[in-house]
């Protein structure tokens, strides 16, 4: 469980420079370049996904089962992460005319793929890290506000042909076909269904 929780701490850490200290993140960016930024945000982003991965991989089958989710919610859950992924797409396209109404996709994503693993999973590795994952996304889109308020920064996106959310949801709907059907048993060890 402790490296789980390290892994939490180190990624979801790195992502949260943005909410605690925003002035030093521009500062940083400013000094070193944003590719130089990127590569050590990028860095210490993937150490703390491969301690998580691995974390949750040795912790989950000894964790302590708080609950046992009732098996309709397990359809519920695979109903959200459809719209989980099409966000995630929605996000890393060029935008559309969703992107502009949904403003933070990747957010929207993240706070989707938590609460419905929570939906589907009751073990306290689980609820570690999917309640981890929920509680920054939420934080993480107040402090966005507060700093747009602020003019520390701006979301000003474009909206651009419809063509491109139809792209988005094309891809996010087949990334979750191949999740269902075989990527996440492969990757994470159990089958959705």
């Amino acid at each position: 469980m402790l490296v789980l929780i390290l892994g939490i701490v180190v990624f979801l850490g790195i992502h949260s420079v943005r909410i605690v200290a925003p002035r030093w993140r521009l500062a940083k960016i400013a000094s070193w370049g944003e590719g130089k930024w990127k590569g050590f945000y990028s860095l210490i982003s993937f150490v703390g996904l491969a301690l998580i991965i691995w974390g949750y991989v040795l912790a989950r089958p000894y964790a302590l089962f708080i609950y046992e989710p009732p098996v309709w919610m397990k359809h519920i859950t695979l109903l959200l992460m459809l719209f989980s992924f099409i966000s995630l797409m929605i996000a890393n396209f060029k935008p559309g005319k969703l992107k502009p109404v949904l403003k933070h996709p990747m957010l929207i994503a993240v706070k989707i793929w938590a609460l419905a693993h929570l939906l589907a999973n009751g073990d306290l590795a689980s609820l570690i890290l999917f309640l981890s994952f929920l509680a920054w996304a939420v934080v993480d889109r107040i402090a966005i506000k507060r700093q747009e308020r602020a003019g520390l920064a701006q979301t000003v996106i474009v909206p651009g042909p419809v063509s491109n959310d139809i792209m988005a949801i094309v891809a996010g709907v087949v990334l979750y076909v191949l999740f269902v059907w075989k990527l996440h048993a492969w990757l994470i060890g159990v089958s959705p269904i």
